[in-house]
């Protein structure tokens, strides 16, 4: 069992920092956490990922239970001792997986049943059956089952999603017994004001370590995503972490963490990084172009991540155009530690009361303005 503790609150927003604790480590917070969707995050060893100050990886339970299966790992003694990962893990529940990426999806009250997008195996995700999925791999966080919509999406969908996700989490409460992990539990509502607040205060009331904002990021507008969080934050504990899943673009970070937000995933930074595109103080950067071709400074002057230190646009844009695997391991280097050093700035700029001059700043920077 973990613990959370608000170290300070900016006075100007609901930007805050905090200690999250786990059996693994402590997880200073407002936190990005990489994806290591199958139990790595692409291109990069565990010890390069603790080397630049990463303390919590997410994995996924859908890709993990298809991919090599959770009894496997708990045969392998865990996740932790299976990838050789010595920080936190969170586990998502697979939900957004589910409805995403398989094929012939069917919902109902007792859980979902799909296909796997590998093979078209049949599977069954109900509640129970994810809680056991997640305590097997031997998570830190665990997430409850909930189900996602994407946008647009009719208010009877959004609604009968809402409210499906509060039935699936009362079981998920009921079903889970670990006195090691966390549950978390996840707020959806689609994008509507009254759906989220009516789903913060039940998820609420029903308990649990944690709480997630879900069903964002899904390709509603930026202002109608921060309107959501804007209308979920004020019903969520203050003395409990608040996670906003898969929103990882650093000015959503900004305006996630101005409004209250603790813990972040997404997989852009790797993704980006693995397509020649980095992100840097003064904005993304495709190293892959022509302008880079006798560019012999470094991708990002200010960085200190050994991409940035040791090699030069122009080495790094033969890479890409070589093919080379190395292309990929280094921009990731690259972007992952700019997410680290990004919420250690956002934390320091909390704690010394500047965070609002700091966000201004970098945002003038980082867009261009």
């Amino acid at each position: 069992m973990g613990t959370f503790q608000l170290i300070r609150c900016d006075e100007r927003s609901r930007a805050r920092v905090g200690i999250l604790t786990t059996p693994h480590n402590q997880i200073p917070t407002p936190v990005f956490m990489p994806v290591g969707t199958q139990g790595t995050v692409k291109g990069l060893a565990p010890d390069r990922l603790k080397g630049m100050g990463v303390t919590v990886l997410l994995g996924n339970s859908y890709h993990l239970h298809l991919r090599p299966g959770e009894q496997l790992i708990r045969e392998a003694g865990g996740l932790h001792r299976f990838m050789s990962w010595d920080g936190s893990i969170l586990t998502d529940c697979g939900g957004f997986q589910v409805f995403s990426l398989s094929k012939l999806v069917r919902i109902e009250e007792e859980g979902v049943t799909f296909r796997s997008h590998l093979d078209g195996s049949l599977h069954r995700f109900t509640p129970e059956v994810s809680m056991q999925i997640q305590n097997d791999i031997g998570s830190d966080i665990v997430m409850a089952l909930d189900q996602c919509v994407g946008y647009p999406t009719s208010e009877f969908q959004q609604k009968s999603a809402m409210l499906r996700t509060l039935s699936w989490a009362k079981r998920c409460r009921d079903f889970f017994h670990s006195k090691e992990q966390q549950l978390f539990g996840i707020v959806q509502g689609g994008m509507i004001p009254e759906f989220r607040q009516y789903s913060a205060e039940k998820t609420v009331e029903i308990g649990f370590d944690g709480f997630a904002i879900g069903g964002l990021s899904v390709g509603e507008p930026k202002p109608m995503m921060y309107e959501m969080i804007d209308a979920t934050v004020p019903f969520l504990p203050e003395n409990q972490p608040r996670y906003l899943m898969g929103v990882g673009a650093p000015e959503s970070i900004i305006e996630g963490v101005r409004r209250g937000i603790d813990m972040f995933d997404c997989v852009l930074p790797t993704r980006n990084a693995r397509n020649a595109c980095l992100f840097t103080e003064n904005g993304k950067m495709n190293i892959d172009t022509a302008q880079y071709a006798h560019d012999f400074r470094p991708p990002d002057p200010n960085c200190g991540c050994m991409t940035c230190r040791s090699f030069t646009r122009a080495y790094l844009r033969h890479l890409f155009k070589a093919g080379e695997i190395l292309a990929a391991e280094l921009a990731t280097i690259h972007n992952v530690f700019f997410m680290i050093d990004l919420m250690n700035h956002l934390r320091s700029a909390i704690l010394n009361g500047y965070f609002d001059d700091f966000s201004q700043e970098f945002m003038a920077r980082y867009q261009g303005k």
